[in-house]
């Protein structure tokens, strides 16, 4: 079942605390989870277009992405929901927010770097492969278009 969407809200990180709820579900889920080491230091998370931001449900937070406008386009940057929290529709919450906020900064196609794993996932959010890393196993380009219809009436 999926959690009504007026339930979230994605948030930018702002205080000490919801920095570290941020940086605690990329380091667990996206980088030591499969063995890298993560740096919440990098200068990525505070260039000027990239947003960082929190998916918060029920005051609770249960995944991150950072998304980089580069209009007419917009870069989902490790996307991620907690392990605990995850196959509750949270990454659909998460995918359509990211898309809101994209669209009202005037994107109109979303872009992502998908692990294998997720792909399937992605598509049934409405991606379409345009590319694989040339290395088994590794991400899979996605994109997807945000239509004028959808830009004009504000749907998600």
């Amino acid at each position: 079942m999926t959690a009504p969407s007026h339930i979230y809200e994605l948030r930018s990180p702002e205080s000490p605390d919801q920095w570290a709820r941020y940086h605690a579900i990329r380091r667990r889920v996206l980088f030591e989870a499969r063995g890298y080491a993560y740096d919440a230091e990098h200068p990525d998370e505070r260039r000027p277009g990239n947003h960082p931001k929190l998916l918060i449900y029920a005051g609770d937070a249960v995944g991150v992405v950072r998304i980089d406008l580069a209009p007419p386009g917009a870069i989902l940057r490790r996307v991620a929901v907690r392990e605990d929290v995850q196959r509750k529709g949270h990454g659909r919450a998460l995918l359509a927010l990211a898309e809101q906020f994209a669209r009202t900064r005037g994107c109109t196609e979303l872009v992502s770097s998908v692990d294998p794993d997720a792909v399937a996932f992605y598509e049934k959010c409405g991606f379409t492969i345009i590319g694989t890393d040339a290395l088994p196993g590794h991400a899979t380009q996605m994109a997807k278009r945000i239509s004028i219809a959808t830009l004009r009436n504000g749907a998600a």
